[in-house]
């Protein structure tokens, strides 16, 4: 007995199961994931290339800066310097400045003719305000009237500050010695204020 067999080459089935592709919607985050990463490529591109312009702007103002100093006499610049150097120095003596002959001229107004001073001494007094001067003097008047129309006197000055006429006494010719003491303002004895004014 013979089998019949049917031999096909031709399959009637698949061999491949065909698969459904299933489209999946693109969500919002890997938009948003894709945007940024696009974003910060460009910036690195962009920052990439503003480096090399930074860079090479750089290198032309230097280029720029040594050509200006070459223009210049180099010996010349520092002598320009040793001047500037120089005159700082000489603005912060002068403002530091003090002149004394306006106390002599004040001295020279307020005396009366009754009164004359024996002795004239000043130093700085840092004790009540900076830069004040303190002056000590000595003298002789013509009685006491005198002294008190002095100490009036010296009383209605701006610029002597607390004058205070103390160890009175009478000497073998009947005249009164004194001795005066007082501040100056420091505005009245500035030099650089002085010069000021005059010109």
């Amino acid at each position: 007995m013979e089998q019949n067999f049917q031999t096909s080459f031709i399959p009637k089935k698949p061999m491949i199961e065909e698969r459904v592709k299933v489209s999946r919607p693109v969500g919002l985050v890997t938009i948003i994931s894709i945007f940024i990463f696009f974003t910060v490529v460009i910036a690195s591109g962009g920052l990439y290339f503003y480096d090399g312009i930074l860079k090479k702007n750089i290198v032309q103002m230097e280029n720029d800066l040594n050509l200006a100093k070459n223009r210049f006499e180099p010996s010349k610049i520092i002598q320009l310097q040793v001047l500037d150097k120089r005159l700082n120095a000489s603005e912060e003596i002068l403002s530091k400045h003090v002149a004394i002959s306006p106390i002599f001229e004040a001295l020279q107004a307020l005396t009366m003719k009754t009164v004359s001073y024996t002795s004239f001494s000043y130093s700085f007094d840092d004790t009540k305000k900076k830069g004040n001067i303190k002056v000590d003097m000595k003298g002789i008047a013509i009685g006491y009237k005198s002294v008190a129309l002095q100490s009036d006197l010296f009383a209605k000055n701006k610029y002597l500050i607390d004058p205070v006429f103390s160890n009175l006494s009478l000497d073998d010719k009947g005249n009164v010695m004194f001795d005066l003491e007082f501040s100056v303002d420091p505005n009245f004895i500035d030099y650089k204020k002085i010069q000021e004014a005059t010109n």
